[in-house]
């Protein structure tokens, strides 16, 4: 029965270093398995028609977290490129002369663009114009806002991108080499455990016929002769199939060692760009920080030459800088649009003092009202007092307002009894 069982087993590999008479020579042993025959038995484990040296369940979990930290990996260093260099041109170029090894040419930031171009225009209008004085203002927020941004993208491009490029162009390519190695190494160890089951199946097969007594009258006695030989040829194919396979099995072992060290590494790498993470939000935390301080200083330098230009005069608007009241505005007030609001009187320039500094000495305890000309208003909603110049207010009641020069035109002089201080115009209604 074991005999006809064997029987039916595959042809055996080794059909092409046979002799004459079918059986294996000894002068011509089954070649190694080269890239035809990997390739074969890779495409033959994917149709599922051959079998497969699985690694254990601690291997694939590091397999499959190294694809993981490359795929993301790749995906925020593009998108960070993106954020650093939103022009695709400006970002072909620099990985250009990233790739020659030549250095990336200077750039000029858009912000510093602008402030070119406002700088021109404000020597075309007149530097000493309202006008130009505020593009050279604004230009000159704009150059430092570009020299900020051009400092963050120079920081986060050392501290964040190139430790990420660093990792795929160099730790994932060794990694990715070392598995590619496996890969032949497992396939190369299936091979050898197909070849020696098939040579002991083929021993087996030759024990099965020399064990049989042969019919002199109906078998030539040669074949029996043949049969005996070809036992002890194919003891000698099982020898040497086995020890193919332990040479294998070792070469896979100590290839697996190799690349499941790699795939550990990929912890510290995780640490690395971590700290790197930390250093990318420092730096732009400190990017912002320098953009909402220049702002800030602009706003301010803005707000005394809008107080210049437009002194002893409200207007009012949406882009005002008071403070907006706290709670909604009456249905009278929504239900349409309030009244033209006539001007406010001004305290006359004090002699020596620029009006475009009064407001930052004004001291609303030390101001005396105009002997004419002050005005009445209604306060519309509580308003809580930011520092000691400002008078907080309470609803409905009547308190004398008036405008001193170079004050913001969003705020007034509020007096109530020996109370007095700044208020803000939106929370007023000013009486005729």
């Amino acid at each position: 029965m074991l005999c006809e069982l064997l029987t039916k087993e595959p042809s055996s590999p080794l059909a092409s270093a046979s002799g004459p008479w079918g059986q294996p020579s000894s002068s011509n042993p089954p070649p190694a398995a080269g890239r035809g025959e990997t390739s074969r038995r890779f495409t033959e484990e994917k149709l599922g028609q051959a079998e497969k040296t699985e690694l254990d369940a601690h291997f694939e979990n590091l397999l499959a977290r190294a694809d993981c930290t490359k795929n993301w990996t790749e995906k925020i260093l593009r998108q960070t490129e993106v954020l650093l260099q939103p022009n695709p041109s400006a970002r072909v170029e620099e990985f250009l002369y990233e790739k020659l090894d030549r250095k990336v040419p200077s750039r000029v930031t858009n912000g510093e663009l602008l402030a070119q171009y406002m700088a021109e225009a404000a020597n075309d209008f007149g530097p000493g114009t309202p006008y130009g004085k505020t593009l050279i203002k604004v230009g000159e927020t704009q150059r430092l806002l570009g020299a900020a941004e051009r400092d963050f993208i120079h920081t986060a491009s050392i501290t964040f991108l190139t430790p990420l490029r660093n990792f795929l162009e160099g730790d994932w390519r060794t990694i990715s080499k070392e598995r590619r190695i496996l890969q032949n190494r497992r396939l190369d160890l299936d091979a050898c455990k197909a070849r020696l089951r098939k040579a002991k199946a083929a021993e087996a097969k030759a024990t099965c016929e020399g064990d049989a007594v042969p019919d002199f009258q109906q078998t030539r006695p040669r074949n029996f002769v043949l049969s005996a030989s070809a036992s002890a040829l194919w003891n000698d194919e099982v020898e040497k199939a086995e020890q193919e396979l332990r040479l294998a099995q070792t070469e896979f072992d100590r290839q697996a060692e190799v690349t499941r060290l790699l795939l550990e590494g990929i912890s510290s790498t995780h640490v690395n760009h971590l700290r790197c993470l930390h250093e990318f939000v420092e730096a732009q935390s400190s990017y912002y920080a320098q953009c909402y301080q220049s702002m800030l200083q602009l706003q301010q330098q803005l707000g005394s030459s809008k107080g210049e230009i437009f002194s002893g005069t409200f207007v009012g608007n949406a882009d005002s800088t008071s403070p907006l009241p706290a709670t909604a505005s009456p249905p009278a007030a929504a239900a349409g649009p309030l009244p033209a609001v006539p001007t406010i009187p001004v305290v006359p320039t004090l002699a020596g003092v620029p009006s475009t500094v009064a407001e930052s000495v004004l001291n609303p305890s030390e101001v005396q009202p105009p002997a004419s000309g002050t005005r009445k208003a209604r306060v519309l909603y509580d308003y809580e007092a930011a520092d000691s110049s400002e008078l907080a207010l309470l609803a409905d009641e009547l308190i004398t307002v008036y405008s001193l020069p170079g004050m913001d035109p969003d705020w007034l002089i509020g007096e109530r009894g020996n109370q007095k201080g700044k208020v803000p115009v939106t929370y007023l209604e000013l009486l005729s």
